[in-house]
């Protein structure tokens, strides 16, 4: 599904194909936004903005509408971050389907080079869209200005109860459940630089940070297979109590983080893990 996104903004996307340019690591500009799939998009978008005080966008792929919840307000340049929401495969589990980082330049073609040089040589950036696997097939989609929400992408009409929660300001962050820590990191140090790696913190995950405060956490997988843990939308503070309170009555399960006490952690309608992150405690 996050193809297909892509798919409506590839027309608006350029990439830099000279063989001199330093792919890798990536120029980033930090996370722009990320994909869910689900087996109800209508009704997950329905939910998220009455989590998120958001403006919901939308357009149609093929038999479904793809949603957009919006994690500001929209210039007229549509440099926005977003969640897009769509339909999920039949017998797919609803899930973190990619997430987007934004590039100075992306050079696909050299960027192929790079990975192939260092070992990678069965991941490969699909068409035009930009979406390359890691080495446990978690896609990261990568664009350069301008990006931003789709151009396809139209207001929503869908009516929806309720004004919001939170204020959203943006991704905050990504976590990724990896099969091998110690063979994902050389991967990543490639892909954004060594110097982004961070110290491994005391819960035994490794973070790479990105620019404008953005965030990818590595965690050893314990309990399953590869799968991006949860994500994290950075909001403006917000009343904890009475949040936690609404995200009940809206049927979802907060669930503790005992190890970052300022975020509030919750499975949404389809079982996907959430975080809002406050300004605060960043």
């Amino acid at each position: 599904m996050g193809m297909t996104a892509g798919a409506a903004v590839s027309a608006r996307t350029s990439w830099a194909q000279s063989p001199s340019s330093s792919a890798l690591p990536l120029d980033n500009l930090g996370l722009e936004h990320l994909d869910i799939v689900v087996p109800d998009p209508a009704a997950s978008a329905k939910f998220y903005a009455r989590v998120f005080k958001t403006m919901l966008h939308q357009q149609p792929v093929r038999d479904s509408i793809r949603y957009f919840v919006l994690l500001g307000d929209l210039p007229a340049d549509r440099q926005v971050g977003y969640i897009a929401i769509g339909q999920a495969a039949q017998g797919r589990t609803p899930s973190i389907g990619h997430y987007c980082t934004l590039a100075k330049v992306y050079d696909r073609a050299g960027m192929g080079r790079a990975l192939e040089a260092a070992g990678y040589s069965g991941i490969r950036g699909a068409g035009g869209l930009g979406m390359w696997p890691d080495p446990d097939g978690l896609e990261l989609q990568l664009f350069q200005p301008p990006a931003g929400l789709v151009t396809a992408a139209v207001k929503s009409p869908m009516p929806v109860d309720g004004d919001g929660l939170v204020s959203p300001i943006g991704v905050d962050h990504v976590m990724l459940f990896v099969s091998d820590l110690e063979r994902s990191l050389p991967y990543y140090r490639l892909v954004y630089g060594a110097r982004a790696e961070g110290a491994r913190d005391s819960g035994g995950r490794v973070w790479f940070n990105l620019a404008r405060g953005t965030r990818i956490g590595l965690q050893k997988a314990i309990d399953g297979p590869p799968r991006f843990a949860h994500y994290a939308i950075r909001v403006a503070p917000f009343d904890r109590r009475a949040v936690t309170t609404r995200l009940q009555e809206l049927g979802v399960r907060i669930v503790p983080s005992a190890d970052e006490p300022d975020v509030l952690r919750f499975l949404d309608i389809d079982g996907i893990a959430v975080e809002l992150s406050p300004t605060s405690a960043r």
